[in-house]
């Protein structure tokens, strides 16, 4: 299971963005090479399922938006190669810090062990709870 894919990419970071990465054979740069973005994003995956190993059951049943974010995060990293800018390096290594604080159980993806949702996305009507009354007519009579 990919956790990201080319077009979250293009989405995230625009498609000039990836194409400038990912086109290491036309000058100037005109295609995305899916064989570039598709390592990255596998560098991604196998990154992310390293540290998610620790505390969750691989593969995760669906895709949290939070892990698509992490992964794109690192795939985008991996295609700068040695030249990532500032702002691509800082949001890697924010990346991996997360990864690791969700390791080590201090930060979490909303997963029970299994990797599923453990909130039902489907399920019975509200419940509405009622106490007795403490200021009624009888009660405030006397003021």
């Amino acid at each position: 299971m990919t956790y990201a894919a080319k077009q979250d990419l293009i989405d995230r970071y625009g498609n000039g963005e990836i194409v400038q990465l990912a086109d290491r054979t036309n000058v100037p740069p005109t295609t995305i090479d899916d064989t570039i973005v598709n390592r990255a994003l596998e560098d991604a995956d196998a990154t992310i399922n390293g540290y998610l190993a620790a505390r969750y059951t691989l593969p995760l049943s669906s895709v949290p938006p939070l892990v698509k974010r992490l992964a794109c995060e690192i795939a985008r990293y991996h295609l700068y190669e040695e030249a990532a800018p500032e702002r691509v390096q800082r949001a890697y290594e924010a990346a991996i810090k997360l990864l690791q604080d969700i390791s080590k159980g201090v930060a979490s993806l909303g997963l029970d062990a299994a990797g599923t949702d453990p909130v039902p996305s489907t399920g019975g009507e509200p419940v509405f709870t009622d106490t007795e009354r403490t200021f009624t007519r009888d009660t405030l009579a006397d003021f």
